[in-house]
């Protein structure tokens, strides 16, 4: 069988390096100021935070059906004879759920698998699938070790402002109101399905160290047994600048000097949408490749 992988761009796969990799990438939407954008298509990541910082509105929806549908069909007249599809997290979008009900109109050709992710997480998952397809294995086979394997990852995300948790309605508007006054940086993390408050710090500089932490206890208890060479650490984020994004990097790579190299990559434009600028996040995920 020849099985072709898919995911979405919050995978933080581009379209292009997608094309590259032997990787079918599905641009997610973008709404700027009641505007329809695809990301990586008509929408760059700097677009986006320059409308942040004019305070236009942005928000995020799930691509149509439609378009998936055409994509998949496209695939498979591209001479494959099955997909497995990685989106987002279904506990983070309803996409996922969409894509399982739908793919039920392709059965044997079409599976969704749900693992859990996103971001860097996802973009490992979405790897870990193309070397299994890469080797033979199904689409079934390869949905059900992705799902097996769901939780073998751990992520922090610091946010830098609490206006958007505050419109996504994460937070009140008071605890929002109240957190900026005295520099609270809430911390985030993912250790499977939902974003879950892990704590609350005041300044960016201390939040970071305090998520490196967090990934420090994960390696020394969850992951103790996993060799090295098996796990990836990276970092994202919405920073403006390059030279701040690789500021974190590098103390993450401090951090941890006996394990391999963090690499970064930059939030996706929807999740961006939700966090705002200026956030920073670390993770660690198990290589099944």
């Amino acid at each position: 069988m020849k099985t072709a992988v898919m995911t979405d761009t919050n995978s933080g796969i581009s379209v292009e390096a997608g094309k590259a990799d032997g990787i079918y990438v599905l641009p997610m939407p973008v709404i700027i100021d009641n505007k329809d954008y695809l990301e990586g298509e008509n929408v760059t990541h700097g677009d986006l935070y320059d409308a942040m910082n004019k305070g236009l509105d942005v928000c995020t929806s799930q691509p149509s059906l439609g378009i998936l549908e055409d994509m998949w069909k496209n695939i498979l007249a591209d001479g494959y004879d099955e997909i497995i599809y990685i989106p987002m997290s279904s506990a983070l979008s309803s996409s996922c759920e969409s894509a399982l009900g739908y793919a039920q109109k392709y059965e044997s050709k079409v599976y969704v698998a749900d693992n859990h992710r996103i971001s860097v997480s996802l973009m490992e998952s979405v790897y870990d699938a193309k070397a299994m397809a890469d080797s033979g294995m199904s689409a079934r086979k390869i949905k059900e070790q992705l799902e097996k394997n769901a939780y073998d990852a751990s992520i922090y995300i610091t946010v830098n402002s609490l206006e958007y948790l505050k419109k996504s309605g994460r937070v009140t508007a008071a605890g929002a109101a109240v957190a900026t006054v005295i520099n609270l940086k809430p911390i985030l993390t993912i250790q499977g399905e939902k974003l879950d408050a892990f704590a609350k710090i005041r300044g960016m500089i201390k939040a970071r160290l305090k998520m490196i932490d967090a990934l420090a206890h994960d390696l020394s208890t969850r992951f103790i047994n996993i060799p090295k060479e098996k796990l990836q650490l990276a970092t994202a984020g919405t920073f403006q600048s390059d030279e701040e994004a690789e500021s974190w990097r590098i103390q993450v790579k401090e951090a941890f000097p006996d394990y391999p190299e963090p690499y970064y990559y930059p939030l996706s434009c929807s999740i961006a949408c939700h966090t705002g600028v200026d956030t920073c996040g670390i993770g660690v995920i198990v290589l099944d490749r």
